[in-house]
């Protein structure tokens, strides 16, 4: 049976009885609206941890707008279940004020060189303030020895990995292949809310990705994201930005030549739902 924790105390005198038993605890942080994506993350962190905690936490400060803060699926009930279902041994659901005992303008000084700039930065501004903000509280809070984040948000595990190095958290991150769906949509609680024609029709994005590592062989970096920006602006989709860029500094560039680590990374509106995915173009083994 699940232990489900809400307050800091009780989630540490609970982790610390594990802890000195020689166990090691896995942290899986998720805003709720838990899918089958969700669930690799936990079964990836029972391979690496004795012990296993998710957070379910609608942080505030990442929503640029209120409108989305309140219109996220808040699914307390089934999430549990799906939980259960998948072994994890603590579900920890606190409230703004046990994340947040000083308010939530209490943030993080820290400088970070210009990765929350590009790509979703500068279409969502303060978005990865919010998300360094919760991601540094939850790991005080619950100081799990490893993090388990996806890699369908490429640049929010790369943010979090520059900030783990920067405070020297100990705690080491683990990054998770993306879970998608048969059609090869990326899964996301947003597909919920996507009409059937419009989520039958998202495949697109998956494509579009796939195709462009083929395409790179014979064209221009430049030609090649102006050929998938085109490719996904089919009728209700609009192509926020595709973007190939170095996957340790997220800066665009402009050939496969200048980086052994290569992502291409988009955002797409599906009628007002906003999706993500990337594809890892190129890494050497040294990555």
């Amino acid at each position: 049976m699940i232990q489900v924790i809400e307050e800091h105390q009780a989630l540490k005198e609970c982790l610390d009885a594990y802890r000195k038993k020689g166990k090691t605890i896995g942290f899986v942080p998720t805003l709720g609206a838990l899918h089958n994506g969700h669930a690799s993350l936990i079964t990836r962190a029972k391979k690496s941890s004795d012990i296993v905690v998710c957070s379910i936490f609608v942080n505030p400060t990442q929503f640029n707008e209120s409108s989305d803060l309140a219109k996220y699926p808040r699914t307390f009930d089934a999430d549990k279940k799906l939980l259960e279902e998948y072994a994890c041994d603590v579900l920890f659901f606190p409230s703004v004020e046990t994340v947040y005992p000083n308010g939530t303008d209490d943030r993080p000084d820290i400088d970070l060189k210009g990765l929350d700039q590009v790509m979703e930065g500068a279409f969502r501004p303060g978005h990865f303030d919010g998300v360094v903000q919760v991601v540094k509280r939850l790991l005080e809070l619950v100081e799990p020895d490893h993090l388990m984040m996806g890699q369908k948000d490429f640049q929010q595990f790369t943010i979090i990995q520059y900030m783990i190095d920067y405070y020297k958290i100990p705690t080491e991150l683990i990054v998770c292949p993306i879970k998608r769906e048969p059609s090869g949509l990326a899964m996301s609680s947003r597909n919920t809310r996507l009409s059937k024609e419009n989520r039958d029709k998202a495949v697109v994005i998956y494509r579009t990705l796939n195709y462009v590592k083929r395409r790179l062989k014979k064209h221009s970096v430049a030609d090649t994201i102006d050929y998938a920006m085109k490719r996904m602006n089919i009728e209700d989709f609009k192509p926020e930005y595709f973007s190939i860029v170095d996957g340790n500094t997220l800066l665009a560039i402009n050939s496969m030549d200048e980086s052994d680590y290569v992502v291409a990374c988009t955002a797409v509106w599906a009628g007002d739902i906003r999706l993500i995915d990337n594809k890892i173009l190129k890494k050497s083994d040294s990555k």
